[in-house]
């Protein structure tokens, strides 16, 4: 629960910097308010894509909800495990590169991130189709692919799970 806790006060920062309410923050982030409350009060865990919607309507890279190495925990969503491993700070980007799992049997269809975020994944076993919801490809062992995260995009595992890099790079 010391996760939840401490995400749950960052989101709780994050939003009152921005003089946003409640109600204004779910209401952008397509999550119930109930949900939210919880969330920052810490008493429910959180998944990889309500944090996603959260920070995207924060306007906000996913790792400054995540950014004290002790909150470095797995995530999971309905496809994708993820762990934060790095997040660099530059003076035009923020970029984070994650260890993933996408589990067989499942697809994380991903909202559209801010404008002018990209992602690279590099497949260490298994094969994946990632991409661009319109247009994804596959990438097997060894190989890797890029596409424009500000768009919808998908993660799947064709048959096995996958396990990867990913690089996410947020412009300002």
């Amino acid at each position: 629960m010391e996760l939840a806790v401490r995400v749950g006060a960052r989101l709780r920062e994050l939003r009152a910097a921005r003089g946003l309410s409640l109600s204004e923050l779910a209401r952008r982030a397509g999550i119930g308010k109930g949900t939210l409350s919880e969330l920052e009060a810490g008493r429910r865990n959180p998944t990889l894509e309500t944090l996603y919607a959260l920070t995207t309507s924060l306007e906000v890279p996913l790792s400054a909800v995540l950014d004290d190495p002790a909150l470095r925990a797995e995530l999971s969503g309905r496809a994708v495990d993820a762990v934060l491993l790095e997040r660099f700070e530059g003076t035009d980007a923020v970029t984070e590169t994650y260890r993933v799992r996408i589990r067989a049997g499942a697809v994380q269809e991903s909202a559209a991130h801010a404008s002018g975020t990209t992602e690279r994944i590099i497949v260490l076993a298994g094969t994946a189709r990632v991409g661009s919801a319109a247009a994804p490809e596959l990438v097997g062992p060894g190989g890797h692919g890029s596409w424009a995260a500000d768009g919808p995009h998908l993660y799947e595992a064709v048959g096995g799970d996958v396990e990867a890099l990913l690089v996410v790079r947020y412009v300002r």
